[in-house]
């Protein structure tokens, strides 16, 4: 059989689909790994995680069941489903790669000033202390507080910040184009007859 036949845009699909439910419960068991270990406490983060996992599981599974039955809906939602995914993730992608820093500052303010429970972690984890500047009056969780020699967490994280949009970018642009492989795979396995069907039947 052909690559551009029946069994092997069957057999592709169901790859794509093991490829994504393994991805979805990497990102639930890293999240809860986390949360167990007490190396993130923001539930806010956590429940953000193992949503997306949940339900990049679930339109995975849908996808697994939809090409190993050869099931029209369900390759049909399933579809419609990956394609909005893929421009949502595309276009987060494609800003992640074009934040400029002043930009990228401005975002991490706003984030910064979002919750206090990050704050923390930040603080704990970069060892420092404040977002713009380090504020002696206030408490701070970070262990440079207690020796007056705390830099701000903004100049630590700015460091790291390009690297981690460009990284986020280029995994997010790469996963973005497999779900487009996937919904031209999906339309073309939908529009194929089972070999092993009735001929006469129309799939």
């Amino acid at each position: 059989m052909v690559c551009g036949g029946f069994t092997c845009s069957k057999n592709s699909l169901c790859a794509l689909n093991i490829l994504y439910i393994m991805v979805s419960l990497l990102m639930i068991g890293i999240a809860a790994w986390g949360k167990w270990f007490g190396l993130i406490s923001s539930f806010q983060v956590v429940g953000g995680v193992i949503g997306v996992g949940i339900f990049l599981f679930l339109v995975a599974v849908v996808g697994l069941i939809g090409a190993l039955k050869h099931h029209q809906v369900l390759l049909f939602f399933y579809m419609i489903i990956l394609f909005m995914v893929f421009v949502v993730q595309f276009s987060v992608s494609c800003a992640c790669l074009a934040l400029n820093s002043e930009q990228q500052n401005h975002l991490l303010e706003v984030g910064w000033n979002t919750s206090d429970t990050t704050q923390r972690d930040v603080e704990n984890s970069l060892d420092c202390c404040g977002f713009s500047s380090v504020n002696y009056n206030k408490t701070c969780s970070a262990p440079c507080f207690h020796n007056l020699s705390c830099k701000s967490c903004a100049s630590k994280i700015q460091e790291h910040t390009g690297e981690v949009l460009r990284f986020v970018g280029g995994i997010g642009l790469f996963f973005s184009f497999s779900e487009i492989l996937g919904v031209w795979l999906t339309y073309r396995y939908r529009n194929q007859k089972d070999p092993r069907a009735n001929p006469s039947a129309f799939l």
